[in-house]
Protein backbone atom coordinates (compact mmCIF):
# COMPACT_ATOMS: atom_id res chain seq x y z
CA UNK A 1 0.00 0.00 0.00
CA UNK A 2 0.97 3.51 -0.75
CA UNK A 3 2.67 5.89 2.18
CA UNK A 4 -0.71 7.91 1.15
CA UNK A 5 -2.48 5.18 2.28
CA UNK A 6 -0.63 4.81 5.65
CA UNK A 7 -0.48 8.31 6.42
CA UNK A 8 -4.50 8.67 5.87
CA UNK A 9 -4.75 5.97 8.48
CA UNK A 10 -2.21 7.24 11.12
CA UNK A 11 -3.93 10.89 10.63
CA UNK A 12 -7.54 8.82 11.15
CA UNK A 13 -5.88 7.33 14.18
CA UNK A 14 -4.86 9.97 16.46
CA UNK A 15 -7.80 12.51 14.97
CA UNK A 16 -9.98 9.92 16.14
CA UNK A 17 -8.38 10.10 19.99
CA UNK A 18 -8.98 13.11 22.21
CA UNK A 19 -6.40 15.62 22.48
CA UNK A 20 -4.33 16.15 26.11
CA UNK A 21 -2.62 19.15 27.55
CA UNK A 22 0.15 16.46 29.69
CA UNK A 23 -0.05 12.94 27.81
CA UNK A 24 1.72 9.97 29.82
CA UNK A 25 5.06 8.81 29.42
CA UNK A 26 5.34 4.78 29.15
CA UNK A 27 6.31 3.38 32.27
CA UNK A 28 8.80 1.14 30.05
CA UNK A 29 10.34 4.38 29.42
CA UNK A 30 10.86 6.05 32.77
CA UNK A 31 12.00 2.65 34.67
CA UNK A 32 14.43 2.39 32.03
CA UNK A 33 16.11 5.80 31.57
CA UNK A 34 15.58 7.52 34.92
CA UNK A 35 19.13 7.88 36.10
CA UNK A 36 20.90 8.42 33.03
CA UNK A 37 22.77 11.27 32.19
CA UNK A 38 20.57 13.55 29.27
CA UNK A 39 21.87 13.04 25.93
CA UNK A 40 20.55 13.14 22.59
CA UNK A 41 17.30 11.06 21.89
CA UNK A 42 15.52 9.65 18.68
CA UNK A 43 11.44 8.76 19.31
CA UNK A 44 10.41 6.61 16.78
CA UNK A 45 7.16 6.35 16.02
CA UNK A 46 5.89 8.92 19.21
CA UNK A 47 2.34 8.67 18.91
CA UNK A 48 0.59 11.26 21.73
CA UNK A 49 4.29 12.82 22.31
CA UNK A 50 4.09 11.86 25.75
CA UNK A 51 7.86 9.88 25.93
CA UNK A 52 9.26 12.93 23.87
CA UNK A 53 7.72 15.52 26.29
CA UNK A 54 9.05 13.44 29.54
CA UNK A 55 12.46 12.67 27.53
CA UNK A 56 12.95 16.93 26.93
CA UNK A 57 11.94 17.84 30.84
CA UNK A 58 14.44 15.55 31.74
CA UNK A 59 16.72 17.26 30.24
CA UNK A 60 17.27 15.48 26.68
CA UNK A 61 17.31 16.74 23.72
CA UNK A 62 14.87 15.04 21.51
CA UNK A 63 13.72 14.17 17.80
CA UNK A 64 10.48 12.85 17.50
CA UNK A 65 9.40 11.07 14.14
CA UNK A 66 5.92 9.98 13.66
CA UNK A 67 3.95 9.09 10.21
CA UNK A 68 1.16 10.74 10.77
CA UNK A 69 1.22 14.87 10.55
CA UNK A 70 -1.65 14.98 13.06
CA UNK A 71 0.79 13.44 15.91
CA UNK A 72 3.60 15.85 15.07
CA UNK A 73 1.20 19.15 14.99
CA UNK A 74 0.24 18.49 18.34
CA UNK A 75 3.30 17.11 19.73
CA UNK A 76 5.17 20.71 18.19
CA UNK A 77 2.58 22.68 20.05
CA UNK A 78 3.00 20.79 23.41
CA UNK A 79 6.17 21.09 22.84
CA UNK A 80 5.62 25.44 23.09
CA UNK A 81 3.19 25.12 25.60
CA UNK A 82 5.68 22.97 28.24
CA UNK A 83 8.34 25.62 27.08
CA UNK A 84 10.43 22.56 25.87
CA UNK A 85 10.50 23.57 21.84
CA UNK A 86 14.07 24.75 22.44
CA UNK A 87 15.13 20.70 23.19
CA UNK A 88 12.00 18.98 21.00
CA UNK A 89 11.17 18.71 17.26
CA UNK A 90 9.05 16.56 15.64
CA UNK A 91 9.12 15.55 11.98
CA UNK A 92 6.99 13.80 9.76
CA UNK A 93 8.61 10.52 8.20
CA UNK A 94 7.79 7.59 6.71
CA UNK A 95 10.08 4.95 8.39
CA UNK A 96 9.34 2.92 5.55
CA UNK A 97 11.94 4.66 2.97
CA UNK A 98 13.71 6.97 5.76
CA UNK A 99 15.35 7.46 8.81
CA UNK A 100 16.27 10.00 11.03
CA UNK A 101 19.88 11.78 10.47
CA UNK A 102 22.12 12.14 13.10
CA UNK A 103 23.73 9.45 15.83
CA UNK A 104 21.89 9.49 19.55
CA UNK A 105 22.40 8.59 23.18
CA UNK A 106 18.98 7.02 23.55
CA UNK A 107 16.65 5.52 20.95
CA UNK A 108 13.15 4.96 22.22
CA UNK A 109 10.20 3.07 20.30
CA UNK A 110 6.91 1.89 21.91
CA UNK A 111 4.48 0.16 19.96
CA UNK A 112 5.89 0.41 16.28
CA UNK A 113 3.35 -2.30 14.75
CA UNK A 114 1.62 -0.78 11.88
CA UNK A 115 -0.96 -3.03 9.70
CA UNK A 116 0.83 -1.85 6.14
CA UNK A 117 4.10 -2.99 5.04
CA UNK A 118 7.38 -2.01 7.34
CA UNK A 119 10.23 -4.10 7.63
CA UNK A 120 10.66 -3.37 11.51
CA UNK A 121 14.19 -5.43 11.35
CA UNK A 122 15.77 -3.03 9.33
CA UNK A 123 14.44 -0.04 10.84
CA UNK A 124 15.25 -1.73 14.42
CA UNK A 125 18.76 -2.61 12.86
CA UNK A 126 19.33 1.50 11.78
CA UNK A 127 18.13 2.76 14.92
CA UNK A 128 21.32 0.60 16.75
CA UNK A 129 23.55 1.74 13.93
CA UNK A 130 22.74 5.50 15.27
CA UNK A 131 23.19 4.70 18.53
CA UNK A 132 26.31 6.47 19.72
CA UNK A 133 29.05 3.96 22.23
CA UNK A 134 27.27 3.67 25.13
CA UNK A 135 24.13 4.69 23.53
CA UNK A 136 20.92 2.33 24.39
CA UNK A 137 18.21 1.14 22.32
CA UNK A 138 14.73 0.40 24.05
CA UNK A 139 12.33 -1.55 22.18
CA UNK A 140 8.85 -2.15 23.90
CA UNK A 141 6.38 -4.01 21.88
CA UNK A 142 2.73 -5.38 22.29
CA UNK A 143 2.38 -8.30 23.79
CA UNK A 144 -1.24 -8.73 24.09
CA UNK A 145 -4.05 -6.90 22.71
CA UNK A 146 -5.52 -4.18 24.77
CA UNK A 147 -9.55 -3.55 24.13
CA UNK A 148 -8.54 -0.16 22.76
CA UNK A 149 -6.04 -1.09 20.05
CA UNK A 150 -6.79 -0.62 16.50
CA UNK A 151 -5.94 -4.09 15.72
CA UNK A 152 -8.37 -6.61 17.42
CA UNK A 153 -7.22 -9.69 15.53
CA UNK A 154 -7.92 -12.96 17.77
CA UNK A 155 -5.22 -14.09 15.42
CA UNK A 156 -2.43 -12.19 15.79
CA UNK A 157 1.09 -13.10 17.08
CA UNK A 158 3.37 -11.18 19.11
CA UNK A 159 7.11 -11.84 18.54
CA UNK A 160 9.04 -11.92 21.70
CA UNK A 161 11.92 -9.67 22.69
CA UNK A 162 14.38 -12.41 21.98
CA UNK A 163 13.09 -13.24 18.35
CA UNK A 164 13.06 -9.08 17.87
CA UNK A 165 16.57 -9.50 18.91
CA UNK A 166 17.34 -12.00 16.60
CA UNK A 167 15.68 -10.49 13.99
CA UNK A 168 18.15 -7.20 14.24
CA UNK A 169 20.95 -9.47 13.79
CA UNK A 170 23.57 -7.40 15.59
CA UNK A 171 26.97 -8.36 16.38
CA UNK A 172 27.22 -9.59 20.30
CA UNK A 173 30.76 -8.05 19.85
CA UNK A 174 29.20 -4.38 19.53
CA UNK A 175 26.14 -4.55 21.51
CA UNK A 176 24.78 -6.22 24.29
CA UNK A 177 21.03 -7.22 25.22
CA UNK A 178 20.82 -5.82 28.83
CA UNK A 179 17.31 -7.14 29.34
CA UNK A 180 14.37 -9.04 27.42
CA UNK A 181 11.41 -9.82 29.10
CA UNK A 182 7.53 -9.64 29.26
CA UNK A 183 6.56 -7.96 32.12
CA UNK A 184 2.61 -7.66 32.78
CA UNK A 185 0.99 -4.21 33.96
CA UNK A 186 -2.35 -2.62 34.46
CA UNK A 187 -2.96 0.19 31.22
CA UNK A 188 -5.00 3.05 30.71
CA UNK A 189 -6.61 3.88 27.58
CA UNK A 190 -7.32 6.65 25.74
CA UNK A 191 -10.84 6.43 27.10
CA UNK A 192 -10.18 5.96 30.39
CA UNK A 193 -10.78 2.33 30.88
CA UNK A 194 -8.28 0.44 32.17
CA UNK A 195 -6.92 -3.46 31.59
CA UNK A 196 -4.05 -5.96 32.30
CA UNK A 197 -1.69 -5.89 29.46
CA UNK A 198 1.81 -7.66 28.16
CA UNK A 199 4.91 -5.59 27.32
CA UNK A 200 7.07 -7.20 25.10
CA UNK A 201 11.25 -5.57 25.97
CA UNK A 202 14.07 -5.53 24.45
CA UNK A 203 16.95 -3.05 25.91
CA UNK A 204 20.13 -2.93 23.74
CA UNK A 205 23.34 -1.13 24.68
CA UNK A 206 26.08 -0.63 22.07
CA UNK A 207 29.96 -0.85 23.47
CA UNK A 208 31.34 1.69 25.04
Amino acid sequence: MSSTDAVTFWDGVHAARPATDSPSPNVRLTETVTGLPPGDALDLGCGNGGDALWLARQGWRVTAADISAVAVERLTALARTHGVHDRLAAVRLDLRTAFPAGTFDLVTTHYLHTPYDLDRSAVLRAAAHALRPGGRLLVVDHGSTAPWSWNQDPDVRFPGPREVAAGIGLDPAVWTVERADAPRRVATGPDGGTAEVTDHVLLVRRTP
